[in-house]
This record gives C-alpha cells, sequence and structure tokens, in this order.
C-alpha cells in the first residue's frame, strides 16, 4: 500500500488558517488520507491538522514588536527546523507570515527538502533586496494577484498565480438588505461599516479617530447608522472602553464577529489597510482606507515602502480609486468629510463599483482548488 502524502504547514495568522484550511479541504478531496502537521488554527485542526504549537504564538506584526518575542519565536522555530528535517515531508507551504516561513524553508531546502511559499510577501512594496532570500528559500511561489507574478519571473523564480479564496466565497449578488435584516439595522438608512483592525495596537491606533468620526458624521446626518464588527472577546471589549471613552457607545452597534455581514450591510466602510479592504472591495463597498503606525515604525516603513497605494484596491487597479488617509491625516474630521463627499458622489461611486467587479473577476476562480493542484503536481513531480 502506497505512503500517504504528507505536508509541513505552517500558518502564524487568522487569514493564514483560512487559507490553509481551504488548501487542505482541496486535497482531502483528491487525497483523503494526506497527513498535514505543523503549525496551524482552527479551521485547519477540524481537518485533521496536527498543530505543534498555538498559532497565535506566531501572531505578530510591525517592525518592533516581534523584537520583544525574539527568543520564543526563535525556540519554536529551531524545533520545526529540526523536525521536519529529521523527519522529511513530501513537501513543506509556508502561509504567508514570511519573516518566520522564509528562514525555515530556507534550511529545509538546503536539506533537500520542496518547499513552497503560499502568498506572496510584499517585495514589489518594500525591502526588494528580500528576492535574494526568497530565491535561496522557496521552490514555488503561489501568488493570490496577478501583478505579483512579475518580480518572480524576472528572477527565475517558479510562481502560480492561484487567484484568492475570498473572492469565490463572495459572490456578485448584492445581499445587503438581507444583510441588514440580520443585523437590525434599517433597510433605507445609509449605513458605515466601522473596522479599526483586530490587533489591540490597531484598535487602539484608530479606534478613538474612527469613533470620533461616526460622532462628526452624526451630528450633520442623525440618519446614519453605525455598526462595529469585533473579531473576538478581546477586541469586544477594548471598542466598548474606547465608545464610553469617547461618548458614543449608543451610537455604534457592536457586533461579535459578523465582519463579513456588517460589510454587505453598509454603504461605505471606514477601515484599517489590510485583508478587509479586499473584502470590501469584494462587496462592491465603498471604502476610505486608514494606515496608522507608531511613529518609529511608520518612519522606518516610509523610507521603506516604494509602492504609490497601500490599500489592495488600489494596488489591483494600478491607480487611487480608493481615498487612503495616512498617519496624521487620519483625523476625524478629515474622515468624515470624505465619507460624505464619497455618499454624495452617485457617478464617482458607479465607477469605483464597475471597477471593483472587473477586478472579482480577475481573480476570482477556484483559488483552493488551483492551488491544490499545483502543490500536488509539485509534490508528486
Amino acid at each position: 500500500m502506497a505512503k500517504p502524502l504528507r505536508f509541513g504547514i505552517i500558518a502564524g495568522e487568522m487569514s493564514g488558517d483560512n487559507l490553509g484550511a481551504g488548501l487542505m479541504a482541496a486535497i482531502l478531496l483528491k487525497y483523503p488520507n494526506c497527513e498535514f502537521e505543523g503549525i496551524g488554527g482552527p479551521a485547519m485542526i477540524k481537518l485533521g491538522f496536527k498543530s505543534f504549537f498555538p498559532m497565535e504564538r506566531l501572531s505578530v506584526m510591525g517592525f518592533i514588536e516581534p523584537l520583544s518575542r525574539l527568543p520564543e519565536l526563535l525556540g519554536i522555530e529551531r524545533q520545526l527546523r529540526r523536525y521536519f528535517t529529521e523527519n522529511p515531508p513530501d513537501a513543506f507551504i509556508g502561509i504567508d507570515s514570511p519573516a518566520f516561513n522564509i528562514r525555515i524553508e530556507k534550511s529545509l531546502r538546503a536539506n533537500n527538502i520542496k518547499t513552497i511559499h503560499y502568498v506572496s510577501p510584499s517585495v514589489w512594496a518594500y525591502r526588494e533586496k528580500r528576492i535574494k532570500k526568497i530565491k535561496q528559500a522557496v521552490d514555488l511561489m503561489l501568488v493570490l494577484f496577478p501583478f505579483e507574478t512579475a518580480i518572480y519571473d524576472a528572477n527565475n523564480i517558479k510562481v502560480r498565480f492561484v487567484g484568492h479564496p475570498l473572492a469565490d466565497s463572495i459572490g456578485f449578488e448584492d445581499n445587503r438588505v438581507v444583510a441588514r435584516k440580520n443585523l437590525g439595522l434599517d433597510e433605507s438608512a445609509t449605513v458605515v461599516a466601522l473596522m479599526p483592525g483586530s490587533r489591540s495596537n490597531e484598535i487602539k491606533r484608530l479606534g478613538p479617530v474612527f469613533f470620533k468620526t461616526a460622532k462628526f458624521l452624526h451630528r450633520s446626518h442623525p440618519d446614519y447608522q453605525f455598526v462595529v464588527p469585533c473579531a473576538n472577546s478581546e477586541c469586544k471589549s477594548q471598542v466598548q472602553l474606547i465608545l464610553k471613552k469617547e461618548v458614543c457607545d449608543s451610537l455604534v452597534k457592536v457586533l461579535d464577529g459578523d465582519a463579513q455581514t456588517a460589510i454587505s450591510a453598509s454603504d461605505l466602510v471606514l477601515l484599517a489597510s489590510g485583508t478587509a479592504t479586499l473584502e470590501a472591495m469584494l462587496f462592491k463597498r465603498l471604502m476610505v482606507v486608514c494606515y496608522k503606525l507608531s511613529p518609529l515604525t511608520y518612519a522606518l516603513a516610509s523610507r521603506m515602502l516604494k509602492i504609490p497605494y497601500v490599500g489592495l484596491p488600489n494596488l489591483l487597479a494600478g491607480k487611487l480609486l480608493v481615498p487612503e488617509f495616512m498617519q496624521n491625516a487620519v483625523t476625524g474630521k478629515n474622515l468624515s468629510n470624505e465619507i460624505v463627499r464619497l455618499l454624495n458622489d452617485d457617478s464617482g461611486r458607479k465607477e469605483i463599483i464597475s471597477q471593483f467587479e472587473h477586478i472579482h473577476r480577475q481573480i476570482a476562480g477556484n483559488a483552493n482548488e488551483r492551488a491544490a493542484d499545483a502543490v500536488l503536481q509539485f509534490a508528486r513531480g
């Protein structure tokens, strides 16, 4: 009897857990006896994944935060590297988390273990020299967006564009009325979804400004309704404290999860730069994107950035399609003025939505299955 295929996988974020689960499910349809182990979250574990460490231990961001966790992260990395070297999988798949995964991939590849990286690091945005490290570490790069293939082709790194699973799971029909009914919102109201992020530092920096923005908007447009989806109980507690401090807790409806329902129910989303901007685009909702870091992290990042935009819709469109506010420009007055402008510009809205639909069709198309096919073909080849 043939030995079952075995894959090592490391996912360090909830988005990576979702990608990993989609990939696993598509592989298991073709090879039900496949084995998966490494680090993953609840969605992957539900499919039989064996996680050696809690995924949350890898969930760090920025340039400064990882330094305080360095000894622990290095210890986890050392144990995983040793385990996979002594127990070689058919292929190792690092899902996102490039700072952690690329180092492991380099070590495993040096030991003749096939390596795949799923989700391109932002080498097209900053620290382009990382492409040399990627070339040393990665046999196959799976990218979510079409524009990401160019830099790998130029550097002779095997690359496959697979699309984004969110573009498959979020359809083209508009379910705004149903979403509002589910959330208890007025069908005819103007609804603004406030999404300051899911990490504590993001909420700390953007939450107060977003809620001040809601107060500004309510004064001039008392018919507006506001919702804020919270990723977990910790986020919800933090959001509620800020709402009370800003004296607008009666103004904003706080949700347990339901981020996609909140976006679907809205006319416009005010949000932190990140995956949520992709979701808002796929739901064809107007948005205002905000990017605010600690002063030191921003000083470092702004020197390295070599792209004109930070929001995914703008990067995918290749132009400023949705407004972006960065650092000191993120103020309640600026944001409220821009939101009113967007909501009152019917012709501009139609053009933006048309562009969103075009991009959606570009990146949709059975992403999980395409990623699984690429992985299986490479592992068996």
